[in-house]
């Protein structure tokens, strides 16, 4: 049974980097999606916060129509967080939202109050 454990683990890493960087990373998602997460995403304005998301669930790169080239920015779903508390508070929906790769200065983390 050990022996059975060992040769399917040794294939699943062999398997794994065999993978294209980018495979990896839709695995990796798909793994998050399974566990879960309770994203915050900070954008700035220069040194300073302007903006907040919670409760985000993945951060996903936009893939282009053809379906094989990524496009230079990623979507996600989260609530507008106005006070930056972390919380949802009333008035405070659940919004798509869209960010640039290259032109807006983000920080994407695991809400630190969700543990």
């Amino acid at each position: 049974m050990r022996k059975i454990l060992t040769i399917s683990a040794v294939a699943v890493a062999l398997l794994f980097t065999a993978c294209t960087q980018e495979t990896q990373n839709r695995i990796g998602r798909s793994i998050q999606n399974w566990t879960g997460t309770n994203g915050v995403l900070d954008i700035y304005m220069g040194e300073k916060m302007v903006q907040r998301f919670i409760k985000i669930d993945k951060l996903t790169t936009a893939i282009a129509t053809d379906g094989s080239t990524p496009r230079n920015y990623r979507y996600g779903y989260g609530y507008l967080d106005k006070n930056f508390n972390y919380k949802v508070d009333a008035g405070e929906k659940k919004l798509y939202f869209e960010i640039s790769n290259y032109a807006t200065p983000y920080v994407f983390y695991e809400n630190p109050g969700s543990k």
